[in-house]
C-alpha cells in the first residue's frame, strides 16, 4: 500500500473509534438492571425522579471512571511495551500492580479496611513498587538498563505477590479475606463523584505527557546506541513517560482494584488496526482501551443479577484475544 492509503487507514481507523467510543458510552447510560432489566427507556429518565437520580449520581461517574480506566492502563501498556522493546511487558512487570495488591491488602488486615485507606495504601504501595524496583535496577550488573529494570520488577512483583499471600493467610477468613479477594478481583462498583474528582486530574496530566511525548517512543523503542547517536536524552525520556504511566495506572488502581490485561491486550490490537508508530498507537490505545473496559463494565453489570467483578471479565476477554493474536501472528512491536 502507498503512503497515502496508510494514512487514509488509519485516520478512518481513528474516527471509527472515536465513533464507537462514543456510541457506546451514551449506550451505556442506558443500561442496568433497574429500574426495568437491561436497557431503559429514555423517557423514563424523565417521568421517573429515581431513575434520574440513578442515572446522575451512580451510572454517570462509574460510566466516566471506566472509561478513565481504559484510557490509562491501555496508554501506561503502550507506553512500557515500546520503552522496553518488549511486547509482553505491563505495569505488572514493575512491580506497580503487585505493589497495590499488597498495599490494599495490608491495609484490611493491619489498619481497619476502611476506603480511604484501602484507596491510600493502595496508591503508595504501587508507586513504592516502581520506585524499588527502579532502586535494585540501578544496582543490577547484569545487561543494559531496560533488562536490569525488567529483572529488578519481576523479582519485586513477585515479593510484593508472597506478601500479599501471607496477609490472606492471616487474614480474618470470614470477613477480611473476602474483602481482600473482591478487591484484587476489581470492580467500579463503589465509583461516585467524589471518587471520579480525585482521580481525574492526576490521571489526565499524565494522558497529556504521555500524549505530548508520544513521538519520542518512537525514538525510545531503538536501541541504546542508537538512540545515543541521535542525541537523544533517553534515560530522562524514559523517566518521565515511565512515571506518568506508572502514577496514572497507581491513581486508576487505587479505585478500580485490579483490572488486569487491558494494559497487554489492547496495545496489540491498536497496531493491527493502526500500524506501530506511536504518534497514532497511543491515541488509538487510548480510544480502544476506554471502549474495551466500558464494554467490561456493562457486561459485569447487566449480566447478573449479582454484579460481576470487572477483573474478570477483562482478564477472560484479554486472554481469549490474546491467543487469538498469538495463532495469527500478530503480536509485535515491529514498525512497519
Amino acid at each position: 500500500m502507498t503512503d497515502v492509503t496508510i494514512a487514509y487507514r488509519k485516520k478512518r481507523w481513528g474516527w471509527t473509534l472515536l465513533a464507537v467510543l462514543v456510541l457506546i458510552f451514551l449506550l451505556s447510560l442506558l443500561l442496568g438492571r433497574y429500574p426495568v432489566p437491561f436497557i431503559t427507556p429514555p423517557s423514563l429518565f424523565w417521568n421517573d425522579p429515581r431513575a434520574l437520580q440513578l442515572l446522575l449520581h451512580i451510572r454517570l461517574p462509574r460510566i466516566i471512571a471506566a472509561f478513565l480506566t481504559g484510557m490509562v492502563l491501555a496508554a501506561a501498556g503502550t507506553v512500557l511495551q515500546m520503552v522496553f522493546r518488549n511486547p509482553l511487558v505491563d505495569t505488572g512487570f514493575l512491580g506497580v500492580s503487585q505493589g497495590a495488591g499488597f498495599g490494599a491488602s495490608l491495609a484490611i488486615v493491619a489498619l481497619g479496611g476502611s476506603p480511604a485507606m484501602i484507596q491510600l495504601c493502595a496508591g503508595l504501595f504501587a508507586m513504592l513498587g516502581l520506585g524499588i524496583s527502579y532502586f535494585f535496577a540501578r544496582r543490577i550488573r547484569l545487561g543494559d538498563w531496560i533488562l536490569r529494570l525488567v529483572l529488578a520488577g519481576i523479582s519485586v512483583s513477585a515479593l510484593f505477590s508472597a506478601g500479599g499471600s501471607v496477609l490472606k493467610y492471616m487474614a480474618d477468613p470470614l470477613k477480611q479475606l473476602p474483602d481482600i479477594t473482591f478487591w484484587l478481583m476489581g470492580g467500579l462498583w463503589s465509583i461516585t463523584w467524589p471518587d471520579v474528582i480525585q482521580i481525574l486530574p492526576v490521571t489526565c496530566i499524565c494522558l497529556v505527557v504521555m500524549y505530548l511525548m508520544r513521538w519520542r517512543l518512537n525514538l525510545l523503542a531503538m536501541r541504546d546506541e542508537t538512540i545515543f547517536s541521535l542525541g537523544v536524552s533517553a534515560g530522562r525520556e524514559r523517566l518521565v513517560l515511565l512515571l506518568a504511566a506508572v502514577t496514572g495506572t497507581a491513581v486508576i488502581v487505587s479505585k478500580a482494584g485490579l483490572v488486569g490485561w487491558v494494559g497487554l491486550i489492547v496495545p496489540h490490537i491498536t497496531r493491527r488496526l493502526l500500524g506501530a508508530d506511536a504518534q497514532t498507537t497511543l491515541p488509538g490505545s487510548m480510544l480502544l482501551g476506554g471502549i474495551f473496559v466500558l464494554l467490561g463494565d456493562n457486561a459485569a453489570r447487566t449480566v447478573l443479577s449479582g454484579e460481576i467483578p470487572l477483573g474478570i471479565i477483562t482478564s477472560f476477554f484479554g486472554a481469549t484475544l490474546f491467543l487469538f493474536l498469538l495463532l495469527r501472528g500478530g503480536v509485535s512491536v515491529k514498525r512497519k
